[in-house]
Formats: C-alpha cells, sequence, structure tokens
C-alpha cells in the first residue's frame, strides 16, 4: 500500500535547490547579461512564498468572507500591475482597464468553479477559494501581459487594429495552448502532482486538473480578450 502522507522537506535540503538558480545567474553574469533582475525575482519568490505561508494559515483560520474578499482584490490588483510591465510607458493609462480584463475574465472562471462545479460551502471556503484564485488570476494576467507587448508591437510597425488584435490574441494563448497540450503526456501539472504526492487517487487528481485547465485557459482567453478590446481607443 502506498504512503499516503506528505514527504517532510528539511529546511536543511530545501537550501539545496537554491544552489541551480544560483548557477543560472553565473551563467548570466558569465555572459554579460544583466542578472539583477533574475537575483531580485528568487528574493522575491523565497520572501513572498515565507509571507504567504504565515498569512495563508491566518486566512483559513479566519473563515471570514471579507479576508477572503481583500485576498482577492489584492489579486487583481497586483496582477493587473505586474502584467502591464511588457508596456511600462502605457501603464498608468491602461491599468484600470486591464483591472477589469483581470477581474472580469478571471472572475467568471472563478464564480463558475467555486460555486457550481465544487459548490463550496461556505462560498468563500478559503481553503479551496484561494489557491483556485490564484491560478486563474496568474494566467489572466500572463495573458494580458503578452497580449500588451504584442498588441502595441504590431500597432507601431503600422498594422491596423484588428490585425493587430488578431496577432496579439494568438500570442496571449500560446502558454496555455502548450500546456494543454503538454498535460499528461510531457508533464504533469502542479495541482495534480501534489495531490499525488498527498496520497490522492489518481483519478480524482485527473478530474480536478481538467477543471483547472479549463478554468486557466477560459480566464486567459477571456482577459487577454477583453484587455485587446478595452484598449481599442489607443489603438485606433
Amino acid at each position: 500500500m502506498a504512503d499516503s502522507s506528505v514527504q517532510i522537506i528539511p529546511l536543511g535540503r530545501l537550501w539545496l535547490m537554491l544552489l541551480p538558480p544560483a548557477v543560472v545567474v553565473f551563467i548570466l553574469m558569465r555572459w554579460s547579461l544583466e542578472p539583477r533582475q533574475a537575483m531580485v525575482a528568487i528574493v522575491r519568490m523565497l520572501v513572498q512564498l515565507l509571507l504567504v505561508g504565515y498569512g495563508l494559515v491566518f486566512i483559513f483560520e479566519s473563515d471570514a468572507s471579507w479576508v477572503v474578499l481583500a485576498v482577492l482584490l489584492v489579486m487583481v490588483s497586483v496582477s493587473s500591475w505586474i502584467a502591464l510591465r511588457t508596456v511600462p510607458g502605457r501603464r498608468p493609462g491602461l491599468y484600470w482597464r486591464a483591472c477589469a480584463a483581470i477581474a472580469v475574465g478571471g472572475g467568471i472562471s472563478f464564480i463558475l468553479v467555486t460555486q457550481f462545479v465544487l459548490e463550496l460551502t461556505p462560498w468563500y471556503y478559503a481553503r479551496y477559494a484561494i489557491p483556485l484564485a490564484g491560478m486563474i488570476f496568474a494566467n489572466a494576467m500572463t495573458s494580458v501581459s503578452l497580449a500588451a507587448e504584442r498588441v502595441f508591437a504590431e500597432l507601431d510597425r503600422g498594422a491596423d487594429y484588428n490585425e493587430a488584435r488578431r496577432t496579439a490574441l494568438g500570442a496571449a494563448l500560446i502558454p496555455i495552448t502548450n500546456a494543454m497540450l503538454a498535460v499528461g503526456l510531457v508533464s504533469l501539472p502542479g495541482m495534480m502532482t501534489g495531490q499525488i504526492l498527498s496520497g490522492i487517487d489518481p483519478l480524482l487528481a485527473v478530474r480536478y486538473q481538467i477543471m483547472v485547465m479549463c478554468m486557466v485557459y477560459a480566464a486567459a482567453g477571456l482577459a487577454a480578450a477583453g484587455f485587446l478590446v478595452a484598449i481599442r481607443s489607443d489603438a485606433t
């Protein structure tokens, strides 16, 4: 019988995983590339995950709808700002439209999954709602970021809005489309892997992963399309 307990990772061995990223930073330096962004990303990842670990303990124990809503608001606000890093000069003017696109595009998937597929009780059950929202808004953020970069690149080279929009939407969906094509053949996604490692029946894990892939694809597509529609006045 398989052991259903989760393997504990001692901190002493966890730090070993910093060695491969350190090698990548060293290569960047040797190849005369700027390593600062990579180093900042690594440090931010460590700090943010440590903080979120403590934060999630509080959120899961609070059992308060306003706490979950506040977290969702922060997710949308921060993801919208990060999404526009590909067009820094246009960030202030596009921020609220990115917010709306991510909130609506991701919100549709979030409500469908939490209220109609999983039927969470209470509706804001944080242990499910927060991780699912994180996946949804992260994918919406990435698609908006790619769409923003590509649409303005196409417009700057003289393409008309409809052509630029079409190209941008296709580019925005490349990462999630590749993930859907590769799932099960090349990769076992994070949520499915985590469930299997924790002892969940693989067939149940597959159902969850199908749900996740559908929700993030819809969030990415709807958010990117909404953003591209919202910026039409800037593009024409």
